[in-house]
Order: C-alpha cells, then structure tokens, then sequence
C-alpha cells in the first residue's frame, strides 16, 4: 500500500475504506462478511475508514469491528457531523457523543462537517458555535484533524476552503467529474493550501463500470493496458499528486484485493498522452448516452411518497447506456413489482429530494420524463396485470 501524508506528516493510505455500502443481512449490516473485508484491507495497509451519522449502521458495525479486533490505535476513523441537522450547540455536542458511542471510541481522527453545499450552511454553523466547539475538540483531543466534505461548485468550495485552516476536505471528483462540483480547479487549490484531498464517488456510484456504454466498454477491451474500467477510474485519480486518499466503498473480499493492488501499484504521473486520449473517449461515449448525472448515493431518500429515485433513474439512464428493452426489463423487476409501489407517478413534488441531492439535480421533472420512458401505455398495462396476479394487487 503506498501512503500520502496528512498536514502533520501522518501517513494515509492512499486506498480508503468508505463504509456506506457495507453488505446487509435481514434488515440491517452483515457484520460478520464486513468484517472479513475490513481485516483483509487492514492487513493490505488500509489505515483510512469513512463512515457517517446518516449511514444506517454504518458507525455501529465499524465500532464493534474495529473493537474486536483491537486495530483502534492503528487505523484513523473518518465520521460525520450531520451539520442539515444541526440547530444548535447543544445539538452538536448530543450527535457527536452518540456517534463516539457507536464507534466505540473516545476520539476521532478526521471528523467532517458533512455535506456542505454552500458557503451559507458553513455561516449556518459558525453561527452555532462549530469554531469554538472544534477548538475545544481538538484541544482535548476528542478530534485530531477536522475537515469538510463538499458538494457544489468549485467557487463556493474555494470560499469555503480559504475561510477556515481546514486540516483536510472531501470532495466528489472522478474523470467524469473533473469540471463538476469542486472540480480539479478545487482540488488543486486545496492542494495549494497543503490541505489533503480525500476522494469520493471516484466510480461515480459504480456507474464508469457497471453502467458504460458498450463502445465504451470496446475502447477499454481493446486497450493494450488491460486495466478494467475501474482500475483506468483509481489510476487517473491516483496518477495526481494532489490526490491524498481515494474513498471506495467496498463489499467483497474480490473487490478490495483488487483495489487494493491497484493502490499499490499505481504512481503519480504515470498517464502518458495515449492514457488521457482513451479517457476522452470514454467520457464522449458516456456523455452521449447518460440522461441522469445519479450516482444513488441515496441522500434523495427516504421519499415521503415511497418513490424509489435512485432505482428509477438508474433503470432510465440503463435505457440509453444499454438498450429501452434492457431498462424497461430492469425497472419491472426492481420497482415495477414490489409490494409497496415506488413509482415516479406518486411524486408530489414536495422538492424535499432536490435539497440533499449532491449533483444538483431537478429530480422532480427528471422523475417524469424518466416514467414516461420507463412505462409507455403498454408497460403500464402489463406491470398492472403482473402485479394483479404475482402479488394480488
């Protein structure tokens, strides 16, 4: 594992553990399975795990993995203050015990503000009290280095950035994201400051592997390198020295082996011009097809109208990167059957979805151009009649 260093001179590993997309079991995480992934990363040399209040679970089952393996002193724990919830000092205090509680720990090595959209909910928290909260935290060392994760645009993230001595941040950035949110013009100027950069949604939510289009997919069979779709994705984030860690949510012991040799093997400046040239390419593919920039990150959800809003833009943008048949297919049996219907149509345009969504996206009428794609008259006769008969709808 090659490592990068943090403003103090600690290592990070450059590979990181994010933990929002451990396996579930019945109704919650399957901690057995993740814990076998964690300790193989562990043993690799991933010393970085990112977890967060509102990912269910999350926090508790990396708590008790990391407790019963007695890795605590040896790894660094990244969390999250929900600062969307926050209305007060005394709200602090109460999610930043709780979250010491699930974790199993008296302190916290990266803590974040999550999920700042702009320059006002950072004002929102320094109105709260936060500068005078983190100074107090880090003096008694309950927070060892304090960051923010971030996504908007890349001038909003330079105020924020040049407003506070921020010991890290975290951004999404991606070959496809590279003029979107903070972009490489944040990236580089955190860089500048000697603030590290932690990388999320570096596949985009899976989507630069599992939803290219197949010319995409041709460019890259066809490519001397014989790197897979995500490895040419961790090697063009890792082929920049202003990268510190590159967030990757794992959930097999497959997948970490192999991002994890990637990890290891990869150096910065390695691309050649040819390197490059292929990501356009892929990019050009990708853009002509996509019709919903969504990477199911979930902050969307819960809809209070039981709409499924990652499901259906996935199934939608499934319909152009692959074929309609293939999306149509894909929406009946992960929306169209359920029990409790998911459907665009029970959208009322509430907008509550609009204001967590990290890409910005008009999801009220993206839902409807995505369900009258998804379910032209003929589909919505035969999802009627399946569902009529298959759950006695």
């Amino acid at each position: 594992m090659q490592y990068r260093k943090n403003r103090n001179g600690q290592d990070i590993s450059l590979l990181g553990y994010g933990c929002m997309r451990f396996s579930s079991k019945g109704t919650g995480i399957d901690v057995d399975k993740a814990e076998r992934e964690i300790m193989e990363a562990y043993k690799s040399g991933v010393n970085y795990f990112d977890t967060a209040y509102i990912y269910p679970g999350s926090e508790s089952a990396l708590g008790t993995i990391v407790e019963r393996n007695g890795i605590r002193d040896k790894i660094n724990i990244a969390t999250k203050l929900p600062q969307y919830l926050i209305n007060g000092r005394d709200a602090i205090d109460r999610y930043f015990n709780e979250q010491l509680n699930r974790l199993k720990t008296d302190y916290i090595d990266y803590y974040l503000m999550h999920h700042l959209t702009d320059f006002v909910s950072w004002e929102k928290l320094k109105k709260h009290g936060i500068l005078e909260w983190i100074a107090e935290k880090k003096k008694i060392g309950q927070i060892r280095n304090i960051g923010f994760s971030y996504h908007g645009d890349s001038q909003m993230f330079i105020k924020i950035l040049d407003d506070y001595d921020w010991d890290f941040c975290q951004v999404q950035y991606n070959y496809l994201d590279e003029h979107a949110q903070a972009g490489v013009e944040g990236v580089k100027r955190a860089a500048e400051k000697n603030v590290p950069v932690i990388i999320m949604e570096p596949l985009r939510g899976g989507k630069l592997v599992n939803m290219l289009p197949e010319t995409a997919k041709k460019i890259i069979a066809e490519n001397p390198r014989g790197w897979s779709a995500a490895e040419w994705a961790f090697r063009w984030l890792y082929n920049q020295d202003e990268v510190s860690c590159v967030l990757s949510g794992m959930n097999s012991m497959e997948m970490v082996r192999e991002n994890c040799r990637i990890a290891d093997e990869s150096r910065p400046g390695e691309f050649t011009q040819d390197d490059f040239d292929l990501i356009d390419g892929i990019k050009s593919e990708i853009n002509a097809h996509t019709k919903v920039p969504c990477t199911a990150c979930r902050y969307c959800m819960p809809c209070p109208k039981n709409v499924d809003i990652p499901a259906i833009f996935r199934c939608y943008n499934e319909m152009y990167t692959e074929n309609k048949r293939s999306g149509r297919w894909e929406f009946a049996q992960t929306v169209g059957l359920r029990k409790q219907k998911a459907f665009a149509s029970q959208c009322i345009a509430c907008g509550k979805c609009e204001k967590h969504c990290p890409q910005n996206i008009a999801i009220r009428e993206e839902l409807k151009k995505a369900d009258r794609a998804l379910r032209p008259l003929r589909y919505k006769i035969g999802t009627a009649l399946a569902r009529k008969f298959i759950l006695k709808d």
